[in-house]
């Protein structure tokens, strides 16, 4: 089975267009509470890469709605590290069985889906993921949504830098 291009697919593309709506309309936390709502994930946010550390944009948190932002974290516990140097997608439904990625990050996230936000440059300024303590259920993720989101969530979060 292929995966429709987001060219071709029709869906991909409404979804796309609902989420550009929201982002202009209402906000970056906004635009991460629509995409959280496709997923089981309890949190959706925005981190950025600096250096060892990785620092939290904006957050999401399915429980606690009212806008807030995680504390500081050393690169090397974060699942984000791993799409940062891969750069490339990452999906992880259960750390605890997934023979690819145990004993590389010691973290409490179970469960991790992210995406690559590159900067103006082409060059990794973080990651757009959707992550949760407890194990999700099995559900085929929208990489193509996500990765659009994460351009245009660079783009308005930094527009000096373009």
């Amino acid at each position: 089975m292929t995966t429709p291009s987001l060219e071709t697919d029709p869906i991909i593309l409404r979804e796309i267009e609902s989420f550009t709506s929201v982002l202009r309309q209402n906000g970056v936390h906004a635009a991460l509470e629509f995409l959280n709502r496709r997923t089981p994930h309890r949190y959706t946010g925005i981190y950025r890469f600096d250096a060892d550390v990785l620092r939290n944009e904006a957050l999401f948190d399915r429980y606690q709605p009212t806008p807030q932002q995680a504390g500081p974290v050393p690169m090397a516990v974060t699942y984000c590290s791993l799409v940062g140097q891969r750069q490339q997608p990452l999906e992880i439904q259960d750390a605890s069985t997934d023979a690819d990625i145990q004993g590389l990050i010691d973290t409490p996230v179970v469960s991790y889906c992210g995406v690559l936000i590159r900067d103006a440059e082409g060059q990794p300024y973080g990651t757009l993921c959707h992550y949760d303590m407890q194990r999700c259920q099995e559900r085929t993720t929208d990489l193509p949504l996500l990765e659009a989101a994460a351009a245009q969530l660079y783009r308005y979060i930094r527009p000096a830098n373009l």
